[in-house]
This record gives C-alpha cells, structure tokens and sequence, in this order.
C-alpha cells in the first residue's frame, strides 16, 4: 500500500485538484485506491460524492480502531475501485498546531488497520493476505498543523502543489521544508516526490520566468509536465465526475499528466527511501 499526500502550504492552488486527478487516473487504470479528506472543507468529499457513513476522519482521530475506520469509509459516486475515507468540518478540532507523538501517529495506525486483510482461498483453504488499496491518496489542509503533519508522518511520498506566481517559490520551499523536517523527526520512509506546477497558461511570459526560477532551485524536483488552467477542471468538478470522463481536448490534455503523474507515484513504491 503506496500512501501519498498532497502538500501546499499556500491556499487556492489546486491541491484538491491534484488529489482528485490522481484519484480519476488510477480508477481508470484499475488501482484500488482511498482517497482520504484531511481537509475541514472536505472539497475532496463533495466532489467524489460517497454514500452516506456513520463516521468521518475526524472520528477516525478521536478513535483509530479498524470499526471506526470501516465506519468512515464509502464508495465514491465515480465507480468501483475508488473509495473515500470521508473529511468533516468537525476536523478541524484536530488542527493543532503543537500536536504530540500519540496524536501525530492516529492517522497512521488508522490506514495500517487497512494494510492487508487475510484472505481464504474457498477451494483450497490457503489462506493469504491481499491489499485492499494499491494507493492511499491523503489531500492535506493548506496549513502546517496537526492535520497536515499527521498526513506527513503516514506518507510514503508528497506531492508539492503549486502554482506560477510570485509567492509560489516560497511556498514550495516551506513545503519542501515541512517534509524534510517530518523525515527527520517521524517518518524516515518519507520522500518528496516532486513539484507539480499546477493552472499554467501557455506563452505567459510571468508563468514562465516563475517555472524557470522553481527549476533553478529546486532542479529535477519540479516535474518536467506541468497542469495547464482549462476549464474543463471546474466542469468536471461541478459535475462530480473525474476529468478522465470529461470529454473535451482540455480534460484529454490534463488527464495526460495524470496518467504520467500515476506511473511516477506507482514506480516510486518500487524503490526504497533514500538514507537521510
């Protein structure tokens, strides 16, 4: 089970879009995936449309046994393969802003009770365990609490979310920082897994000198394909479908960076962490 959190540290930057895509692109690729909702806005909730549950993540956090947990967790409306551990306003409660060792772990030792389940082979009686999720994708807050740093200490890989302008340099490197700092301290198995430049406009002269000034300092991190602003991201998402349903050549161009983006996160669960 591959766990990969989606970072910003700066507000309105398509995080969410980010989960979401990478979410439509391993359904159409037949990956088990969760997506869970770290975020209070719950955006990422809304627009997956799971049936209704008993529990949310905030419970998750109150409790992480395995009953609460399957409490929490639905079938998205965007069909099999892709379920949702769902957010809530409520889980804002736990956006502390010093949390403890115990508190950072919950969400951890949540998605471990979701690791492997023992299977019964019926004609044989063998018994196996066998992965729920290929892929655990956490969609964090834009902000470095308890929320955010629970997602980090869990994590196998972060994505980087931003966007062309003058303060996204500095929001990759608080980013880029949080990680590196959660490595340190909670999670050795943790990596960036790189930048994503997200609402890029073509032959925009300022979109440009930013993507240049991101490469410069943060070299082979930023990804070489960037997510262009289409509208077709605000249809899709109002229609609660993945951009890989939505039929224009915007959805089609962005739903490539997807598929990219999902074979870099798929190959990364081959290749151990680097030593700190």
């Amino acid at each position: 089970m591959q766990v990969v959190a989606t970072l910003s540290l700066k507000g309105g930057v398509g995080k969410t879009t980010v989960a979401l895509g990478l979410a439509g692109a391993a359904q159409r690729h037949g990956v088990s995936t969760l997506v869970v909702d770290l975020d209070p806005q719950a955006n990422a909730t809304t627009a997956l449309d799971p049936e209704p549950t008993t529990a949310t993540v905030a419970d998750v956090l109150d409790e992480p046994r395995r009953a609460v947990v399957e409490r929490a967790i639905a079938p998205s409306a965007w069909g099999e393969g892709l379920d949702v551990l769902v957010g809530a306003e409520q889980t804002e409660r736990h956006n502390h802003p010093d949390p403890g060792a115990a508190q950072l772990y919950r969400l951890d030792r949540a998605l471990q009770r979701l690791a492997g389940e023992l299977i019964t082979d019926d004609s044989g009686g063998s018994e196996h365990t066998e992965e729920r999720y290929r892929l655990v994708i956490v969609d964090c807050p834009p902000s470095l609490g308890q929320l955010t740093r629970s997602a980090l200490s869990a994590a196998d890989r972060a994505i980087l979310v931003t966007d062309p302008t003058m303060f996204s340099v500095s929001g990759v490197q608080r980013a880029f920082d949080a990680v590196q700092t959660e490595r340190e301290r909670s999670n050795d198995r943790l990596q960036p897994l790189g930048v994503l430049v997200n609402r890029v406009r073509p032959r925009n002269t300022e979109h440009e000198f930013r993507i240049s000034e991101l490469r410069e300092l943060f070299g082979p991190l930023v990804f070489n394909s960037v997510l262009p602003d289409r509208s077709a991201v605000q249809q899709a998402q109002g229609a609660c479908l993945p951009i890989q349903a939505w039929d224009t050549p915007g959805a089609r161009e962005i739903s490539a960076v997807f598929t990219a983006l999902l074979g870099r996160v798929l190959r990364s669960a081959s290749r151990p962490a680097a030593s700190a």
